[in-house]
């Protein structure tokens, strides 16, 4: 049995480590969403939880917005931004989702990409996000499907439960229930918002070989890299060795997986 911990503790301090991750899906999900908001130009947007970007640089990229903020509570990330985003529209700074350091109706959408189910009282990020945009605005975000469809977890995470059961409760699957439509649904509704619509959003996240889909849970950003990392070389290999078994590999080498994301958004 291996040993794992008896807590979780995401750790989100480093954007190249995170960018290998799931940075590089986050922008792919982060194009479908924007399309589906369709937010008219010149708007002003805030984005929660602005990670390394990928959800704000696709704002500035698609819907030429009057401005943009990202806030974000990882002083590593919000360096990484300061680092490789340049662009007079844009301003990133630390803080904290559920106290956003903004006032009533300052943006005409509020967004967010990843982040709802790692904030403790997601209830008060999505009123707060509420509370700053306009009347008629918008508030939207999604995240992984951890308990279906997002595959290339789904994979590490069934391995790790025949390897150590006792570690069953680290799956993000099990972790966030909140990360379902009738949840994310009622999560808004609860908040005051109107039209409040669920829609999934399914990337393909092909993976060149075996150690472009492995060597990112190596960089210790989020749960599943963490659990791996806090493994003996071992532990890991045989990890690694049961994943290898599992996944489906073309006769190239590749291995073609899906990754679906939920998106929610209302109106306030």
């Amino acid at each position: 049995m291996m040993n794992s911990r008896n807590e979780s503790k995401d750790v989100w301090a480093s954007g190249d480590a995170y960018e290998l991750y799931v940075g590089r899906w986050s922008r792919l999900v982060a194009r479908e969403f924007i399309r589906w908001l369709a937010i008219p130009e010149k708007s002003q947007w805030l984005d929660v939880g602005c990670g390394t970007g990928a959800l704000s640089q696709t704002i500035l990229e698609m819907t030429n917005p009057r401005k943009v903020k990202g806030i974000d509570r990882s002083e590593g990330y919000v360096e990484f931004l300061h680092s490789h985003v340049n662009d007079p529209r844009v301003e990133f700074e630390v803080g904290n989702a559920q106290t956003l350091p903004f006032g009533r109706e300052t943006f005409e959408a509020a967004v967010s990409g990843l982040v709802l189910n790692f904030v403790p009282q997601p209830h008060q990020m999505i009123a707060e996000m509420a509370r700053v945009v306009r009347k008629g605005g918008t508030v939207a975000l999604y995240v992984w499907d951890y308990a279906g469809k997002m595959q290339m977890l789904r994979h590490f995470w069934n391995a790790v439960s025949v390897l150590d059961p006792a570690a069953r409760d680290l799956d993000e699957g099990k972790r966030f229930p909140l990360c379902n439509p009738d949840p994310l649904k009622n999560l808004f509704q609860n908040a005051g918002l109107f039209q409040v619509e669920v829609h999934p959003i399914d990337i393909s996240t092909d993976f060149k070989n075996f150690d472009d889909y492995w060597m990112p849970f190596l960089g210790g950003q989020g749960p599943a890299p963490g659990y791996a990392m806090s493994l003996s070389e071992e532990q890991r290999a045989r990890l690694r060795q049961r994943i290898y078994n599992s996944l489906p590999f073309a006769l190239d080498g590749s291995i073609p997986l899906t990754a679906r994301a939920w998106a929610v958004r209302g109106v306030k």
